[in-house]
């Protein structure tokens, strides 16, 4: 049996997101793609567009140091959903961000158009962020 089509662009956005390869990020995200981050902190809220979700990631990167990293443990596709399990860990301010999450997406022809960051533990979560 062969992987899903989405498991692979996945994987690229993966190695573009951790290297910070924009270029490459841009090819796998819809110039229109919605990411919705849930809680109660500075970074919770519903993105919209390619440039204000880069955003965002620009931010978690700059509000870390540099110190924010995932660790992909397994990725779960079909044509309708692609959820990618995930290992975090920040640290930020004398905090540790160090959680598991999931990102469930909608891929549509090879391009990320929706996206939800679901996480493990909210209150730590929103604690790392405020």
């Amino acid at each position: 049996m062969t992987d899903h089509p989405n498991i692979a662009v996945f994987h690229r956005t993966m190695t573009a997101f951790s290297a910070g390869d924009m270029d490459a990020l841009a090819e796998v995200f819809h110039p229109d793609v919605v990411w919705h981050v849930g809680g109660r902190n500075r970074l919770a809220g519903d993105y919209r567009g390619r440039d204000d979700t880069f955003a965002l990631f620009g931010r978690e990167f700059q509000l870390t140091g540099g110190t924010y990293r995932p660790e992909l443990h397994d990725v779960l596709a079909n044509d309708d959903h692609t959820v990618a399990l995930l290992h975090v860990t920040a640290s930020r301010e004398g905090r540790r961000l160090d959680l598991d999450h999931a990102l469930v997406l909608h891929i549509d022809d090879g391009r990320i158009t929706e996206g939800w960051v679901v996480t493990t533990d909210p209150a730590a979560y929103d604690e790392f962020w405020s």
